[in-house]
């Protein structure tokens, strides 16, 4: 059967078609009791026994299979979970064009494992996505979805702040199961077990169908949804042990019976995390050397659940919620040290921090008689509401801040494929977004901010396919509007308001010469949007040479890019390499300046430079050299040039950095593997920092038991303990500094799979997937 299965699968991607033939055969493969379709259902066309050709079903359950000779064939169709079907099809002149029903049967026989999870990460260059399929030498990888992502080509994650990057760059979108989250993408990646994750998909250029927020980009993290028919799940467990014990708990469900399917996810993350770090200031006449001691406690919950209901073949209704509830307490201190004893600081902050965020989704999907001909409706309703209760030492001072948002998004999608080779996308969106933060200083009132923008925007592309060619052009049409208020005792109201009107254009070509070689271009325009966090005035964290704090007079930012990636298919794998070049007006970065009313004080805030390029090549493979021996290898090199004002002073700088990841997994036997993985992320440099290279060395291994449904994993990050983040600056003060975190710790997990489910292809809308619909090859 696996064989047969695998054999099918790859006669789907080969071309072994005639021109001269002119006989189509199309159908629909659905189940009998169910009479829902059959998702990716293997169908093949026999002549005397010999497979002539053959196809994978499509999510809908649809195939066509063209350029048929004109005569009698046999028609086999098989997926797992159900009995193979056999029948006799005929074209002659009078009949060269013919359409089945095809209607399977479920096996009895019922499969043990709810999740068969591939040996190893297999990525895939398709139309405007690279998609990372997680396997399990990823999910040994990490607990959470920091870590997995940590080991993704192109992303990097900050270790000390979780701060995400995407080629190099750290204004990117973070999605789950392609919505956005009213939680940070910092504290979302630490809440998310690794076990429950599906999918990587990297978005570098969107289309015009998606959000243009993000200049690098969007990365969505897909999460499981079991698709058999029956009660099913998996439970994960582990203890990450650094300085001190750190656990990852989930659990996944999954219940499916005719037109019902109900689902959910449940994630514990808790432990105490230890940072440490020194910064030492070199300008003459003002040495000191700030030590700085983070200790934080947190405990996070996760849970999704949501259900779909199939009214019948063409009518879907989806629901889902979202909850998140996340309370930590910190506790740091920070002593500065200057050549006069006298003026020594020892400041002691203590810090409590609830937040609480919850979503709710609702879908409804409309399929008409033409197949693909589809009318979608969303609506999803998030508020989030965080209270921080701080205590300072020398001087004495006490912080309660309150953040409260809302967000509100409404969308519409059509498709209509207006021939077989063409097609049409348009659609409507309405976000509606506030955020209210206030801050008491000693219990009395000190400042108050209001945030509000509202975003309607209108798309439509149109896609066409010929022969070899596929291409995809689009535009997004976006109204864009942000009020905004910062109220502060003893100060003039401080207002800004910001009212644009915009065009995304987007566009694609992919061009396929043989079975092994794919090209793709690409080019798009984006916006970077200043998020609450960047423009709330309200400090985030002080210390006593330092305040963070947000700039409310920050305006977007826009990016023009264009991509180029060639994927070739080899005997032992696929090789992926790329090259994109950006280029970013009014560049929105990190800046640290002097305090205008206190020269010893500095503020870490937000700032718009000039406008900026940036260019780099990609390299990314999954191979597998022996049955035993696999590899997924990626190398990247960027470089941008930026200039801007650092105060008063002009600023220039071109710099070149290289990244390159490698993860090898041996195969001792069927159930015992082993894992070696790596990494190098080369120097960067910005108009105040050059940030220094860092490096680490993982090894890891996981034990498959009781039958196949059980998974023990062990790991060890970091064995030189030589991860940490060092830094040289020059402006506006000369400076140097480094910062550790538990970076050297081992894992141990045990992951169990339940339920004795039929494998059922359930069809999973794509706008929760976030994936682009295509013509051919789209």
């Amino acid at each position: 059967m696996k064989i047969k299965l695998l054999v099918f699968f790859l006669l789907s991607f080969v071309g072994i078609t005639k021109a001269e033939n002119p006989g189509v055969l199309s159908g629909k493969v659905k189940n009998k009791a169910t009479n829902q379709p059959v998702q990716y259902a293997s169908i093949v066309i026999k002549d005397a026994g010999k497979i002539i050709t053959g196809i994978v079903a499509d999510e809908n359950g649809a195939f066509s299979i063209k350029n048929l000779e004109l005569k009698k064939f046999t028609l086999e169709v098989e997926f797992i979970g159900y009995k193979k079907y056999a029948t006799s099809i005929e074209l002659n002149s009078a009949k060269k064009n013919s359409s089945i029903e095809i209607l399977l049967e479920e096996e009895a026989t019922e499969l043990q494992s709810v999740d068969i999870v591939k040996e190893h990460s297999m990525i895939e260059q398709k139309t405007d996505r690279k998609v990372i399929n997680v396997g399990k030498d990823l999910l040994s990888a990490g607990a959470t979805a920091s870590e997995i992502l940590n080991n993704i080509p192109s992303v990097s994650v900050d270790p000390q702040t979780n701060a995400v990057s995407l080629r190099g760059n750290s204004n990117v979108r973070v999605f789950v199961d392609g919505k956005p989250s009213t939680v940070s993408a910092s504290q979302l990646l630490q809440q998310i077990p690794a076990a429950s994750i599906k999918q990587i998909e990297l978005i570098t250029n969107p289309s015009a169908k998606y959000n243009p927020e993000g200049m690098s980009g969007i990365i969505n993290i897909v999460l499981n949804k079991n698709a058999k028919i029956g009660f099913n799940g998996s439970v994960n467990s582990g203890i990450t042990f650094g300085e001190t014990p750190k656990t990852n708990s989930s659990f996944d469900m999954n219940y499916r019976n005719g037109k019902f399917n109900l689902y959910g996810n449940y994630g514990l993350t808790t432990g105490k995390h230890h940072n440490h770090g020194k910064i030492e200031t070199l300008e003459p006449n003002e040495e000191n050397t700030q030590n700085f001691d983070f200790l934080n406690n947190g405990t996070s919950h996760l849970a999704k659940v949501g259900f779909d209901f199939y009214l019948n073949e063409t009518n879907t209704i989806s629901v889902y919620t979202t909850q998140n509830i996340n309370n930590e307490t910190g506790k740091s201190n920070v002593n500065v040290i200057y050549n006069n004893p006298a003026a020594n600081i020892n400041q002691i902050f203590n810090s409590k921090n609830d937040n609480y965020t919850q979503t709710y989704n609702f879908d409804y999907k409309k399929s008409f008689k033409k197949e693909g001909h589809t009318l979608e409706f969303e609506a999803n309703y998030s508020n989030n509401d965080n209270e921080e209760n701080s205590s300072f030492t020398n001087p004495a001072a006490l912080n309660d801040i309150t953040n409260k948002g809302e967000n509100i998004l409404l969308n519409l999608d059509y498709v209509n494929p207006l021939t077989e080779t063409i097609k049409l996308e348009a659609g409507l969106e309405t976000r509606l977004e506030n955020t209210k933060n206030n801050f008491l200083l000693n219990d009395a009132y000190n400042s108050d901010f209001n945030y509000e923008r509202k975003i309607y925007s209108a798309y439509t592309t149109i896609a066409k396919q010929w022969k070899k060619w596929n291409a995809q052009v689009g535009a997004r049409f976006e109204k864009y509007t942000a009020d905004a208020l910062f109220q502060k005792v003893n100060q003039a109201d401080g207002t800004f308001n910001d009212d644009l009107f915009t065009v995304y254009p987007s566009g694609f070509v992919t061009y396929t010469p043989t079975e092994n070689n794919s090209f793709n271009f690409s080019v798009s325009k984006r916006v970077d949007r200043p998020s609450i966090d960047q423009v709330n005035p309200i400090r985030e964290w002080s210390t006593p040479l330092i305040d963070s704090e947000g700039n409310p007079e920050l305006f977007p930012q826009f990016t023009n890019s264009v991509e180029l990636n060639y994927t070739r298919k080899t005997k032992i794998g696929s090789i992926t390499s790329g090259v994109f070049y950006r280029q970013i007006n009014d560049e929105i970065t990190r800046t640290l300046n002097g305090n205008p009313t206190d020269p010893e004080r500095q503020i870490l805030s937000y700032a718009n430079l000039g406008d900026n390029n940036a260019y780099g090549v990609e390299l990314s493979g999954n191979l597998d050299f022996t049955k035993w021996y696999t590899a997924n290898i990626s190398f990247d090199l960027y470089n941008k040039k930026t200039k801007g004002y650092v105060e008063t002073d002009y600023v220039e700088v071109d710099v070149t950095t290289i990244n390159s990841r490698i993860s090898n997994t041996f195969k001792a036997s069927k159930n015992l593997r082993f894992q070696l993985t790596g990494m190098y992320r080369g120097e960067d440099l910005g108009l105040q920092f050059l940030r220094k290279p860092m490096w680490r060395i993982d090894a890891g291994s996981s034990l498959t038991i009781l039958k196949g449904t059980g998974t023990i994993t062990a790991r060890v990050s970091d064995l030189f303990d030589s991860m940490h983040f060092a830094f040289d600056a020059t402006k506006p003060k000369l400076q140097t500094g480094e910062f550790h975190w538990e970076s050297q710790t081992a894992y141990i997990g045990f992951n169990y799979r339940f339920g004795a489910g039929k494998n059922k292809a359930v069809q999973r809308k794509e706008r929760d997937k976030n994936e682009t619909q295509g013509s051919g090859g789209f």
